[in-house]
């Protein structure tokens, strides 16, 4: 198989054959090295053994004449060198040699001692004085002279005196050459292939065992992310309420990766509310957009119809009609700029919340002319926009909460646009209040703020609806009646307005208590402030 087709199945398998997969990759490797290690550890053990007798056996053949040998080794050998040949030398291969490596005989122990003549040997190469000396008494491996037995080799050179168990050998002086001493690896090749038998057959079964049982593991590891992709399936089929099972600890992968998972989910759910909820407001808002502007504009139209088709006859019936195209003229002009005012209000406060931690731009939105005002100035005109509106209403001017006389109230504000405001408050209060409902304007300060705020004791708000009434496009009433339904954009803009003064509004309001609609703004600082107006006629006396 070609590299490419390996890359192409490996990204193809599952991850639980991949683990599966190396995790067998990984302990087929470790067991091979750790049978290596422990194979050439054993095989150097027994070599260093080896080793050891061939240099005992070599300091002793290096003292014994070649005479010595054979007839210790052909004839009834004496006990202790009997003892010696086979429990300590191993029953070696004895050569001894001449100074130019020419062989001067060679017993071979083990033949000797069975008088098979069936003599063994190594394949020893030619090992005169120098190269003898050169090898420095170190011994080597061989091949067999017959079959495919190695053998250990040491070569030294031999002495002219020694003494063996209180006997002096003597040879003469000019006795040279060397002795070579040899004996064969059987044993432990033997016992270093029994090992590696062993560990082929037991690794096998042992790796077979462990991809079974790792099957088995990673299978049972990787059921929390099955239960994950299952989850996953069903959120994308649609079931966005669905949440990943607490399948481990908190602190572990699995348990921070499902709390992750599961806040993203509730993330995605309310994202998708929110625009499910959005899309219907804007769907509301666009019908109620084209009926409040297809009627005046059909007003417009059917009037310029008639005048064009000649249907008023003299000068009062135009005049007439043209006073009812202006009226609908500045509705629509009054809707459109209302819709407009929205959106550079939105526009800037996108811009406002932009920087770090979504601290307000200093700069004044566009449109606002701030200075100093008094919002006891609009509260008394406030009283008489309510009169104007509903004459029978009674309406009373006080401090915020209703506590005490109403008070100045200074705030740094584009006074038109706070007059919007209160209008938008007021007109609010008059059209969802039954004719003749008390309505109370309050004014004043409460801490650092001014404060303004409109209640009447109408029927109130539900919590849900206190709580959306100031969304955009959001109407309690939702019919389509120009009179109680509206566009939804009043207290829309009343919000904007307000937060665009650096202040808050909010509503206090429960079913059957009527609704408190309050202002707050904060107070100017000591550069900004300058002498309260004069106190409104409607508030003195």
């Amino acid at each position: 198989m070609t590299p490419p087709r390996i890359r192409t199945v490996w990204a193809r398998a599952s991850l639980r054959s991949r683990v599966l997969l190396l995790a067998v990759v990984l302990l087929t490797a470790g067991f091979t090295a750790f049978s290596l290690v422990t194979g050439n550890a054993l095989r150097g053990y027994m070599e260093d053994r080896v080793d050891g007798q061939l240099r005992a056996a070599s300091q002793v053949f290096s003292l014994l004449p070649p005479t010595v040998a054979e007839t210790g080794a052909v004839r009834q050998p004496p006990a202790a060198l009997a003892d010696f040949s086979t429990d300590v030398l191993g029953n070696p291969v004895i050569t001894y040699v001449t100074e130019d490596g020419t062989v001067e005989s060679s017993v071979d122990s083990l033949a000797a001692a069975n008088r098979t003549g069936d003599a063994r040997g190594p394949a020893l190469p030619r090992l005169d004085t120098a190269v003898v000396a050169a090898r420095e008494g170190r011994p080597f491996t061989v091949d067999s002279t017959k079959g495919d037995a190695r053998w250990r080799v040491i070569a030294v050179p031999r002495s002219s005196r020694a003494r063996l168990q209180g006997v002096t050998v003597t040879r003469a002086p000019a006795v040279s050459g060397s002795v070579i001493v040899a004996t064969q690896m059987t044993e432990v090749d033997d016992t270093v292939g029994r090992m590696w038998r062993n560990y082929r057959s037991t690794g096998l079964g042992l790796l077979a065992f462990l991809a079974v049982a790792g099957w088995f593991a990673v299978r049972s590891g990787l059921r929390p992310l099955s239960r994950i992709e299952q989850t996953a399936a069903e959120i994308a089929g649609g079931d966005l309420s669905r949440r990943v099972p607490e399948l481990a600890g908190p602190n572990t992968e699995l348990g921070r990766l499902a709390a992750a998972l599961n806040g993203m989910l509730g993330q995605l759910e309310t994202a998708f509310a929110a625009r499910s909820e959005s899309e219907a407001r804007m769907s509301r808002f666009v019908a109620d957009a084209s009926h409040e502007l297809r009627t005046p504009l059909a007003g417009i139209k059917g009037l310029t119809d008639l005048h064009r088709m000649g249907a008023l006859a003299d000068r009062e019936e135009i005049d007439a009609t043209m006073s009812r195209i202006a009226r609908e003229s500045d509705r629509l002009t009054r809707l459109v700029g209302d819709m407009l005012l929205l959106a550079r209000l939105d526009e800037h406060s996108l811009k406002a919340t932009g920087g770090p931690a979504g601290r307000r731009a200093p700069d004044s939105p566009p449109g606002l002319d701030l200075a100093p005002a008094d919002l006891r100035t609009l509260a008394a005109d406030a009283l008489h926009d309510v009169h104007a509106l509903d004459p029978d209403r009674t309406v009373t001017l006080t401090g915020p909460g209703g506590d005490g006389p109403p008070a100045s109230a200074p705030a740094l504000a584009d006074e038109a646009r706070l007059r919007q405001v209160v209008t938008n408050l007021v007109g609010n209060a008059v059209t969802h209040t039954p004719p003749g409902t008390p309505i109370r304007i309050g004014v004043g300060t409460v801490g650092d703020h001014a404060v303004l705020e409109v209640a009447d004791r109408g029927p109130g708000l539900a919590p849900d609806q206190s709580s959306r009434i100031f969304e955009r496009f959001y109407r309690a009433d939702t019919s389509r009646n120009r009179a109680t339904g509206g566009a939804g954009l009043g207290l829309a803009i009343v919000r904007s307005l307000v937060t665009a003064h650096a202040g808050h509004v909010e509503v206090d309001s429960a079913p059957g208590r009527g609704a408190t609609f309050r202002i707050l703004l904060p107070r100017p600082t000591d550069r900004h402030t300058s002498p309260s107006p004069p106190e409104p006629a409607a508030l003195r006396g």
